[in-house]
């Protein structure tokens, strides 16, 4: 539901702020600011009167002058999004490709880069890559796709307003091809990660991909009535009506409703859509299956279906899913050929109630699924996964039923350290080692990302990259050697080359080098500000014993202290990070924002509370029925432990979380109202009872509070005793007790937890004398990760605390 990947940056940010921080620089010469964000500098570097727009006093004004201009020296390092590998065209080496993208305030979206270098291995210990000169923007673009052989790269640029989407077919040298798609045959292009799915067959003759199915004509008037045959013709004497309402797919899929399959013959540039999909299925994911001429090709994707109404999607793995296979169109067909005969879709995953991120194995002889049936049979929004495989016929013909084998099953409760089992958001287009049988994989495991190679024959998982905190993400494979980003709360993002010592055998050991990094080099500045700080990874026990525990559940949980190297008796104040979900996980991955804090004076206090992905599923299976205690317990445990420690003193301990953090941090200051000094939640939930009624995923209230029995309880109606206990939930519940200075942040056009669930909270704190202050941001959705809306965000949330620091 409500996941650290849609919450960005806030995932990793609740705040404490200092009173002494290293100011950067307190004078605003050469300041510039866009019109929207909350303080402005004038061009000749004056001042501006701010106490009348504001309402700030001069030393506020002076912090959002500081603050503001720190900020920006983070905000433009730039991000590492993709990599491709590509053989060189002389067979020596390799050509890399890189997605870069970093923030533009000014236009308030993100740039997006490419930069490429020639990638050659002198040895195990050696490897040089040759970058070149200048990154090239890619203005306009929706999505790069390399061809399998990487002589062809495909550039998608969807529709603005009512004109085509374009694909673009170049070669190394040149733009080989254009196509354009008019709207009235499909809109636009899905490149969103989830319903995703463009892919080269194995000829590069043809692409598959997933766009919005064309809407339903509407229905036209003018000053006689309905008009029949009504004309899409702008004029002043008629106008279009509004038709039926259709429901989409909840959040950040507002007006699209329909994904649908389609292949586009490179040669000829005709396009048709694929038949024999129901309606009742919304497609993605799409992979063509190896090519077989003793039979039709054959795409493979992921299907959706759903009952009366379509629930929230985005990071929603509940939702039932299989994968199918489906006769491909046949284009240019010459005299005497017979046209494929229309046939429905072939469900492939019957058997299992979750299937999705599909792929081959080299060989053609398995299709590997990663399965959420742990999440669908729950309820909970995200769970712990499991790994599939299915025999794919010699011949090519789909038969059923088709066999599913277990690869990997989910893990219920690991040992101290051991692997806690999949959780994977993505994969690799090509995924697989020269052995064919080896895939190469990034997942959760507690609080770090890392990277694991699973034996899809013996079902062996290996964790490759470092055992260390740092946290690993693998972007490209080059043959058997593995090019991924490693980075840490207090270290960018850096590009490292993984090299096999010896042997592939099931023993492999790796050897990692870094490489010089694609990123533009850090400001000085901020280099010298991340030299002065740690972090660790503390585990904290489960001290409650008032309840009936699975063995999993009364495991550790964790939480990731970020500090200065020189703290002293705790003197610095602490930020209390709570990640959304819940069923999400902080990572030790490095954050612009939480670098930031950081770099204020702050230490940093993380909290993967019980419930948190990556832990095991008997420990993520306790939260559900239990939110709003296990969960405030497990935080106000972890703050203990730091105060224990001599790490954090008591009385400057602040809160900042969104989304489900929101809902843990606005229960802290209602269930322990003396302890802490500030706070700040981004889109919290605040009253599940007004919540179920309004989200886009009401389910989600129903499952936390109830359990898994609320996923049988679900109901659009609610009975006055299931609005009860939704509200004895909630953290509205405990008002009356508040006492904290509370900052919130909404986006007013959230679906996930719509703005009435914080404004409404915050209107009811208002009324009780509580000091609160609001800021709407009108065109974000839940994620509030615009560029605008997330610098304004953190300059707030900074000046709001150094208020209240004492």
């Amino acid at each position: 539901m409500l996941l650290h990947k849609l919450f960005g940056w806030l995932n990793l940010v609740i705040v404490t702020r200092t009173c002494n921080f290293p100011s950067p620089n307190r004078t605003c010469s050469n300041l510039r600011f866009v019109k929207k964000l909350s303080i402005f500098v004038a061009m000749d570097g004056s001042k501006p009167d701010c106490e009348d727009s504001l309402g700030l006093d001069d030393a506020s004004k002076e912090e959002y002058i500081s603050q503001s201009k720190w900020l920006k020296e983070f905000a433009e390092i730039s991000n590492v999004d993709k990599a491709w590998i590509l053989k060189s065209e002389k067979g020596k080496g390799s050509k890399a490709m890189f997605s870069l993208s970093r923030p533009d305030l000014l236009a308030n979206k993100k740039r997006n880069f490419v930069l490429s270098a020639h990638v050659s291995r002198e040895s195990n210990d050696s490897i040089s890559f040759n970058w070149s000169p200048f990154p090239v923007e890619m203005s306009g673009v929706s999505a790069l796709v390399p061809s399998p052989s990487g002589s062809k790269l495909l550039i998608i640029r969807n529709p603005e307003n009512d004109s085509p989407t374009k694909f673009e077919v170049w070669s190394p040298s040149q733009l080989e091809k254009e196509f354009l798609i008019a709207k009235s045959f499909h809109g636009s292009v899905y490149v969103d990660g989830w319903f995703e799915g463009i892919s080269w067959d194995s000829d590069e003759n043809a692409i598959a991909y997933v766009a919005e199915e064309p809407t339903l004509s509407k229905p036209t008037f003018n000053s006689l009535g309905f008009k029949e045959n009504g004309s899409a013709d702008k004029d002043c004497c008629s106008w279009k009506g509004q038709g039926d309402y259709l429901d989409d797919w909840g959040e950040t899929y507002k007006g699209k409703n329909q994904p649908a399959l389609f292949v586009l013959d490179v040669n000829s540039g005709e396009v048709k859509a694929v038949k024999g999909i129901p309606k009742t299925l919304s497609v993605g994911q799409v992979v063509w299956a190896p090519p077989n001429k003793e039979s039709y090709q054959y795409l493979v994707f992921v299907g959706w279906s759903y009952g009366s109404r379509k629930l929230g999607i985005k990071y929603c793995y509940n939702r039932p899913c299989a994968i199918y296979g489906v006769k491909a169109p046949s284009f240019n067909k010459l005299p005497g050929d017979n046209e494929p005969e229309d046939s429905p879709a072939i469900n492939l995953t019957q058997s299992i109630s979750s299937g999705f991120f599909p792929r081959f194995s080299p060989d053609g002889k398995f299709l590997v699924f990663l399965s959420a049936k742990s999440s669908v049979d729950s309820g909970a929004h995200s769970a712990t996964e499991s790994l599939h495989k299915i025999e794919w016929p010699v011949n090519g013909e789909l038969t059923l039923p088709s066999k599913i084998m277990d690869v990997v099953p989910v893990v219920m409760s690991p040992d101290s350290d051991c692997f806690p089992g999949l959780y994977c958001s993505s994969f690799l287009s090509n995924p697989w080692l020269s052995d064919k049988s080896t895939m190469i994989i990034s997942s959760a495991w507690r609080s770090t990302e890392v990277i694991l190679s699973v034996n899809v024959l013996s079902g062996e998982v290996t964790r490759i990259s470092p055992v260390e905190s740092d946290s690993w993400n693998v972007v490209a494979l080059d043959g058997d050697n593995i090019v991924a980003v490693r980075s840490s709360p207090v270290e960018v993002s850096q590009v490292s080359y993984g090299v096999i010592e010896g042997a592939q055998s099931a023993s492999t050991k790796w050897n990692w080098l870094d490489i010089s990094s694609p990123i533009p080099s850090v400001p000085e500045k901020v280099k010298n500000v991340l030299s002065s700080l740690q972090y660790s990874i503390l585990k904290v026990p489960v001290n409650d014993t008032s309840i009936a525990l699975t063995k999993g559940a009364k495991n550790p949980y964790e939480a990731i202290f970020v500090s200065s190297k020189t703290i002293k008796n705790g003197s610095d104040p602490v930020i209390v990070i709570i990640h959304g979900g819940p069923h999400s996980v902080s990572s030790t991955n490095f954050s612009k924002s939480v670098a930031y804090l950081a770099s204020l004076g702050y230490s940093l206090l993380i909290v993967n509370y019980r419930g948190s992905t990556g832990f095991g599923e008997e420990a993520l299976q306790s939260l559900p029925g239990n939110i709003g205690t296990q969960d405030v317990n497990d935080v106000l445990a972890a703050i203990d432990q730091v105060i224990q420690l001599g790490l954090a003193d008591a009385s400057k301990i602040n809160l900042l979380g969104g989304s489900h953090g929101g809902f843990l941090s606005t229960h802290l200051i209602g269930q322990a109202p003396n302890k802490f000094a500030a706070a700040a939640v981004r889109n919290p939930v605040c009253n599940l009872a007004l919540m179920t009624g309004t989200s886009d995923i009401p389910d989600w209230c129903y499952v936390e509070t109830f359990g898994t029995e609320g996923k049988a309880l679900y109901t659009e109606a609610p009975t006055a005793e299931q609005l009860t206990q939704l509200y004895d939930k909630s953290p509205i519940k405990h008002i009356d007790k508040v006492k904290t200075p509370t900052l919130f942040l909404i986006g007013a056009q959230d679906l996930r937890v719509p703005p009435s669930n914080g404004i409404h909270y915050m209107r009811a704190l208002k009324e009780r004398g509580v000091e609160v202050k609001l800021i709407v941001f009108p065109e974000d959705v839940h994620s509030l990760s615009t560029p605008r809306a997330d610098y304004e965000s953190v300059i707030n949330i900074g000046v709001w605390f150094k208020r209240f620091c004492k």
